[in-house]
């Protein structure tokens, strides 16, 4: 307790020794406890399911940035490809039951935002002009792109975390980024 009657210190949250990956823990023969068939009750018939459809809002049409229309036939919108794709790699994994939808969500459209924010880059230019004085600025679309790479990161992050604590499978830098690459690869 301080002197003003406040109680502060204490344990802190994320102190101390970091928890193991499960893959080292079973490497270094400890006990690990995870989902596996034992776990679950014994069911006679089993069937396989498709992935659910993503909600209709990650669907919609968008503008281009100067207000028109996308060509037909021009995929505009990414966030369901890129929500689908990270569920798929999920399954492969084998942590598709462990990761929300809404973490799935918060990765696929700030990483779709993203994409929109450079093909307006690519469109626009690096510059804009000044909406008052007329001298060229810094185009906008470039700090948002920066912010939605940021979100997407801390959202991937998230996700990997979660696969690297419940895989058996070893995963290295060298694959993170091949399966970030074959995620962002169009």
């Amino acid at each position: 307790m301080a002197k003003d009657g406040t109680v502060r210190g204490g344990i802190r949250a994320g102190a101390g020794r970091k928890p193991k990956d499960l893959r080292e823990k079973i490497l270094e023969g400890k006990d690990a406890s995870y989902l596996s068939g034992a776990d679950l009750p014994e069911v006679t018939d089993i069937e396989g399911e498709d992935m659910p459809a993503v909600d209709d809002w990650l669907r919609e049409s968008q503008r281009k940035p100067d207000g028109s229309d996308y060509p037909e036939g021009w995929e505009d919108w990414q966030a369901e490809t890129l929500a689908l794709r990270v569920r798929a790699w999920l399954k492969q994994r084998g942590c598709d039951h462990l990761v929300t939808e809404q973490q799935i969500y918060s990765y696929a459209v700030p990483q779709a935002r993203w994409i929109q924010c450079q093909r307006a880059i690519s469109f626009f230019g690096m510059l804009a002009k000044h909406p008052i004085t007329g001298a060229a600025i810094e185009s906008p679309f470039v700090k948002m792109a920066d912010k939605f790479q940021k979100n997407a990161q801390a959202a991937w992050f998230l996700i990997w975390q979660v696969v690297k604590e419940n895989s058996s499978e070893s995963y290295t830098v060298d694959s993170k980024e091949a399966a970030m690459a074959d995620l962002l690869s169009y």
